[in-house]
């Protein structure tokens, strides 16, 4: 499959009322900065190849070089907790990510600005694949989006503005 910006209209029902909801922050809003550090700390040195914050949800999911059939989820303490990298054993980032590390930050950085940036249409959850270079949006009005790192990267102002 080449790669592609794919999106996924999701149910209309969700759609219809999408402006007569709001986001209402939580414990992971509260410490964005802290869940999205500790992601990237996890992906460049722990051996974590897919990682995805569920926002609206206050969990995390992971998925290991080591172990890529299992996939662990983090919720809300436990992933605010400073100790959690250390239950992954530090491993260098993988040779095999089409992700260049330095591009990591920046994807995050998109991430909270999407959670952000409004009140009714905002991302509920975002994956990050280094190895296969994909990021995965799910956002508020139920669209979901696929699409190269560097292609989401260049046109991040385009989503949702």
């Amino acid at each position: 499959m080449r790669p592609r910006w794919l999106q996924i209209r999701g149910d209309p029902s969700v759609r219809q009322f999408v402006f007569e909801q709001a986001r209402v922050a939580n414990e992971f809003d509260r410490h964005i900065d802290e869940v999205l550090a500790r992601v990237e700390v996890l992906l460049l040195g722990h051996g974590v190849f897919h990682a995805k914050v569920h926002f609206s949800t206050g969990q995390v999911t992971l998925w290991l070089l080591n172990d890529p059939l299992r996939y662990r989820v983090h919720v809300k303490e436990e992933f605010l907790d400073p100790d959690l990298c250390n239950i992954y054993r530090r491993q260098p980032y993988t040779n095999e990510a089409l992700v260049p590390s330095p591009e990591i930050s920046r994807v995050l950085t998109e991430f909270k600005r999407l959670r952000t940036l409004d009140n009714h249409i905002y991302l509920r959850a975002g994956s990050l694949n280094v190895v296969n270079g994909l990021v995965g949006l799910n956002f508020s009005c139920d669209g979901s989006h696929y699409l190269n790192y560097a292609e989401f990267l260049a046109r991040a102002g385009e989503l949702y503005v």
